[in-house]
């Protein structure tokens, strides 16, 4: 039998979406450790995972907080406090997090897993040091696997919000559950939510938390830690397409404003790349490709991720809003 989470008016009222970058790490991490080829995620996966590793991410803190399976401390993924915190704005809270409440989740992961690990019992023994520790690998993590790609993964998590709230707008908050998820139905004042144990609102929290995640895989994730909100993760519309490339129109209009290489280069970054990657593919000198990039850095349409020895850069929204207006 499926749990129910009751609602009040109030509840409705205080229902939400937000887009949050810690559901992003954790979700990931987990996919990147599993090592499987993911039918939506293996492009990302194959250019990522030569990363983490070389970072030693795959026996750090979070190998030991984020296991291949089952839960995952809730003091990971803190409620949003607005529509789109960013990394930094979790991560502080995170930092925050009271010792006693580490401690109980803590407790949990040792009983779920059979035991934790060093790096985690000294988490246990000194939360207010370690969790900074934590928050400095997570900024590693966000840096190599997620930053270079945030602007292309944003995309669809909005489109998605977008057109949950115009749902909710034209047919009401029953029509958006009934269609969120084949897991999730609306019923007679009440949320139902497949393949989840016994919810009451007195261990849940206020209002709802609706949160599209790129790689919470086709399942549902939630968290129930009041007084926050409950918080559901549900996969998005549009996920399947969001690593296929992604051709370039309109080129030359392009080109008449920024010149032919820094035009040549923003269609080359459909993924992040290295100046010695993009030299190589496009046949400019090292230098030039440089110069290039700076330029469009300084004029919003790149972004630089350090990666190691490297540098990656990616396309931001800006330039993807550009390109996609001259492919138009």
């Amino acid at each position: 039998m499926p749990a129910e989470l009751t609602f009040s008016a109030s509840d409705l009222a205080q229902m939400r979406f937000a887009v949050s970058p810690m559901w992003e790490v954790g979700p990931s991490f987990r996919l990147l450790r599993s090592g499987s080829a993911h039918p939506v995620h293996r492009r990302w996966a194959e250019q990522v995972r030569p990363r983490t590793a070389a970072a030693g991410l795959d026996r750090g803190w979070l190998a030991e907080l984020i296991p291949p399976s089952g839960y995952v401390p809730d003091f990971l993924n803190p409620a949003p406090a607005g529509p789109a915190p960013t990394l930094a704005e979790e991560l502080a809270v995170v930092v925050a997090t009271p010792a006693d409440r580490v401690r109980r989740e803590l407790d949990r992961l040792a009983h779920e897993q059979g035991r934790l690990g060093p790096r985690a019992r000294n988490l246990y023994t000194d939360p207010r040091a370690c969790l900074t520790r934590v928050a400095e690998e997570i900024e590693v993590y966000w840096e190599l696997a997620l930053a270079p790609y945030w602007a292309r993964i944003r995309a669809v998590l909005d489109a998605d919000v977008f057109h949950r709230a115009r749902q909710v707008a034209e047919h009401g908050a029953a029509h958006l559950f009934n269609d969120l998820h084949p897991w999730v139905s609306w019923d007679d004042s009440a949320l139902r939510l497949a393949r989840r144990r016994a919810l009451s609102r007195e261990t849940a929290g206020e209002g709802l938390l609706l949160i599209p995640s790129a790689f919470t895989g086709p399942g549902l994730f939630t968290r129930f830690t009041p007084p926050d909100p409950p918080q559901l993760a549900y996969p998005p519309r549009g996920l399947g397409t969001l690593w296929e490339p992604r051709p370039v129109t309109g080129t030359g209009a392009i080109a008449a404003v920024l010149g032919r290489s820094r035009t040549l280069l923003l269609t080359e970054l459909d993924t992040p790349a290295s100046t010695t990657e993009l030299a190589g593919r496009t046949g400019l000198s090292p230098a030039g490709v440089s110069q290039c990039l700076t330029a469009l850095r300084d004029a919003g349409l790149v972004s630089a991720h350090r990666a190691g020895r490297s540098v990656l850069y990616a396309r931001t929204a800006a330039a993807e809003t550009v390109l996609a207006a001259a492919g138009s």
